[in-house]
This record gives C-alpha cells, structure tokens and sequence, in this order.
C-alpha cells in the first residue's frame, strides 16, 4: 500500500509538472504570435476607411457613382470598350473571363485582379463566375503535371493553355480574393469553399513539392517547386528551379501577407509575418534612392537584375510591372502603417514624376530617371496615372499628393486598346483605394 500510494504521489507530480510545462510553452508561442502580429495603425486597426478625393470636393456618391460606371463598362460594356466576357456555363454555373485584350488571351493575374474587384464590389454572381472559369481551364489537378497544384498562367480566349505554368501574382491574388469572399459571404461547397481553396492555393504557395515533368507535349523538361525563396522570405518571379532565382517587385504583397499571417493555415502564419517584413525592406532596397523607380525584376538582395539573352543585354528598368509597386507600398501603408519608410517612397517617386510634366510624364524609364521607347508611341499611360494616383495616398507632400489624387479623378476610364486590360483593371483598382473602397473583409 505504501509502494502504491508513493507511485500515485510521483504520477500526480509528473503530471502537474507536465501541465506546467505545456501551460508555460503555449503562452510563450502566444507571446511570440503576439509580437509578431502587430495590428499596426492603418484601417485594420481602426476599421475607418477614408474617401482621399473628398478631401478635393469629391463626394462618396459620386466617387461610388464613378466606380460603378467603371465596373459595367469593363464587365457589361459593348465589344469595343468590355474585358470581362460571358462564356457559357457548367455544372457549377456561369462562365466568365477577364481578357488581355490587346493580345487576345486570358492571364491569371487577370483573373484574380477580376475576382478582388468583384468581392469588393460584392458582385457575388461575377465573382463565382470567374472563379468557375479559373477551376474549369485553369486549375491543374493532374498529380504527375510539374504544375500539379498551381493554375496555368495563360490560355487562349477557346480556354486553350498557352503556357502550363503557373504565375506567383495571380496566385497569391487568387488566395486573398478567396479569403475575403469565404469572410464577406460565407463559404459554399465544391469549389465555392472559398477558404478551403484559398488555404490550398496559400500552402502549395509556400510548400508545393518539387516536380519534374515535360508540358503540353514539349520535349522541354521543366521542374517547379515552391513560390517562396526560404533563404530570404520572398516571392519568387516563377517557380521554376533551375531559372527562378529572382522576384519581381511588384509580386510583393506585405498588405496580403499581414492577412495571410492571421487567417491562412497556422503552421504558416509565422512566416507570412516575417515575409510582410521582408517585402517592406525590399521595397526600400530595390527601388532606386533618387527618383523611387522600382525595377521591374530584381535579385533577391534588392538589386536590379540584368540579364543576357545571347549577346543582348537587358537590363531591368521601371515598365509595365513596376507600375504595381508604388500602389503597394501605399496600400500596406493605408491598411497597416507599420513602416513610414513607404511614405518616403511615395514622396519620392511622384516628386520624380511630377518633375516630367503631369501631363507629359513617361510610361517607361531607367531606374535612373531617363526615358526610354514607349508603348505603341504612347507616353502617358492610363495604368501608370492610376497607381501614382494609389501611391499618392501614402504621400505626405500636400501638393503632391492633391495632384496625383486629381489626375486619378480627372482621368477617363482606359478604354484604348492597348489599354483596355491592364490599365482599365489598374485604374478601377486604384478608384476602390482612394475611395477607401478597397477594404479589408476580415471575418465575422
């Protein structure tokens, strides 16, 4: 009897040193989730969104009454001035693309720029419709494919791939869209389980195995991996081993990775925080101390990426995706104004551009302010006006910021061809956030 009573003493012992010792670890996991998921000062802290255009004059309805106009146009316009299109529909109902018209294709990072418009605007219809689009000639599913898990970037506007691969922004879009609509309407069933999809999309993201396998029927051996450089938290430009070690810029999404590091799978979350971090030091490294030119690609130290084809030599410069990335930097700043340094760049680069001629400036430059060949003879584009428009929200300089919010208000919607995609998405896009109608749809 003494023998067992002096076991059941040590068990108890042993037992409630156990418990002690998982109380003290989960807390400490809970500190160190704390101090990582700093909710910051901007719009998810407060929930206030504010209307930059009512500051000149402009009023909610009419900023409301702009955007609507934009989306019906794009969405419901005539051939001429359209670049999403009805196509049909299946067994999880309607069908509906968003076009690169100019160059008669369908790209990933339409689609999900389409999808984010949508379940801001909450047009839930167009929203699954694109989305149904996406799974039904997108999505790749077949376990021996190198892209196994990852959509195809591009396809012809039959629904044909194009390419095989898989685009890291369209993706990364896909999974924050997907996360706002499972907050906003709920979470369906299939592929309408927007945040198992979105959980999926985030984790082959960060964790898709390597694979190696040939595409539509090419001889070309290609292995993909993951999105995500580990060695420094970033982005990659694609995920193909052998020639993905570089990022682009405007890939980096520290407003979306924030999210991600509350609501995407848990085992993640701790690096979506880190990578948050990582992206917003990038943003000051990569672009240029001058003019605030962000490169279009870069290595992963920040530095410019030049590269050969052959005997040519193409150096990175401020073009079409870079364009992206001052409205980056403005919406992490806006939602989450953890790093005034994104203030700073705001100021930098519309200060540049405002030094070209508001009306005048240039589409494309080198990093260190000199232009070069624009677009179809054209030099002040509707995509660019839009962003710089967006970047003027981080702005601190009164009379710049009060130009480029103007500009954005006193631009037309794109609707040239060369134009009609790219620009007419970036400046709807750019409407919502000055508006503060681009919000954060965090769960209820």
């Amino acid at each position: 009897m003494k023998t067992n009573s002096t076991q059941k003493l040590q068990f108890k012992g042993l037992s409630a040193l156990l418990m002690v010792c998982a109380v003290l670890f989960l807390s400490a996991r809970s500190m160190a989730q704390d101090v990582k998921l700093d909710d910051g000062k901007g719009y998810f802290k407060t929930k206030k969104y504010h209307n930059y255009f009512k500051d000149y004059g402009h009023t909610d309805k009419e900023a409301s009454e702009k955007i609507e106009k934009t989306f019906q146009q794009l969405f419901y316009g005539d051939t001429a001035h359209a670049t999403a299109f009805q196509a049909g529909s299946n067994e999880n109902g309607p069908l509906m693309y968003v076009s690169d018209v100019p160059h008669y294709d369908i790209r990933t990072e339409g689609m999900s720029y389409g999808m984010m418009i949508c379940v801001q605007l909450n047009k839930k219809k167009e929203f699954d419709a694109i989305w149904n689009y996406c799974m039904t000639y997108m999505y790749i599913s077949d376990k021996n494919h190198p892209a196994e898990g990852y959509f195809s970037w591009h396809l012809n506007r039959s629904g044909k791939a194009l390419d095989e691969t898989p685009a890291p922004d369209g993706e990364q879009w896909y999974a924050m869209a997907l996360y706002f609509a499972a907050n906003r309407w709920g979470s369906g069933k299939g592929i309408y389980d927007y945040h198992t999809w979105a959980d999926k999309i985030l984790t082959a993201i960060r964790h898709r195995e390597v694979k190696t396998g040939t595409i539509m029927g090419r001889p070309r051996v290609l292995t993909l991996g993951s999105m995500i450089n580990e060695d420094h938290k970033i982005i990659r430009f694609v995920p193909d081993v052998q020639g993905g070690n570089f990022t682009d810029a405007s890939y980096h999404l520290p407003a979306f990775y924030e999210l991600f590091a509350r609501w995407g799978p848990k085992e993640d979350r701790v690096f979506w925080a880190a990578a948050a971090d990582t992206s917003r030091n990038f943003f000051s490294k990569a672009t240029n101390p001058v003019t605030g030119l962000a490169p279009d690609q870069s290595n992963f130290d920040a530095t410019p990426l030049d590269r050969k084809f052959g005997t040519r030599e193409i150096k990175a410069r401020f073009s079409f995706d870079s364009w992206r990335t001052q409205s980056n930097w403005a919406v992490d700043w806006v939602w989450w104004q953890k790093d005034p340094r994104e203030q700073q760049l705001s100021d930098r680069i519309l200060t540049f551009f405002a030094s070209k001629g508001m009306d005048t400036y240039g589409d494309q430059y080198e990093l260190n302010g000199d232009p070069i060949n624009t677009r179809a003879g054209m030099h002040h584009s509707g995509g660019l006006i839009a962003t710089n428009g967006a970047s003027a929200m981080a702005a601190t300089k009164p009379d710049i910021k009060k130009e480029f919010i103007e500009a954005l208000w006193n631009q037309e919607i794109p609707h040239d061809w060369v134009e009609r995609y790219y620009d007419s998405l970036l400046y709807l896009m750019s409407l919502m956030h000055v508006s503060g109608n681009y919000r954060i749809w965090a769960p209820k």
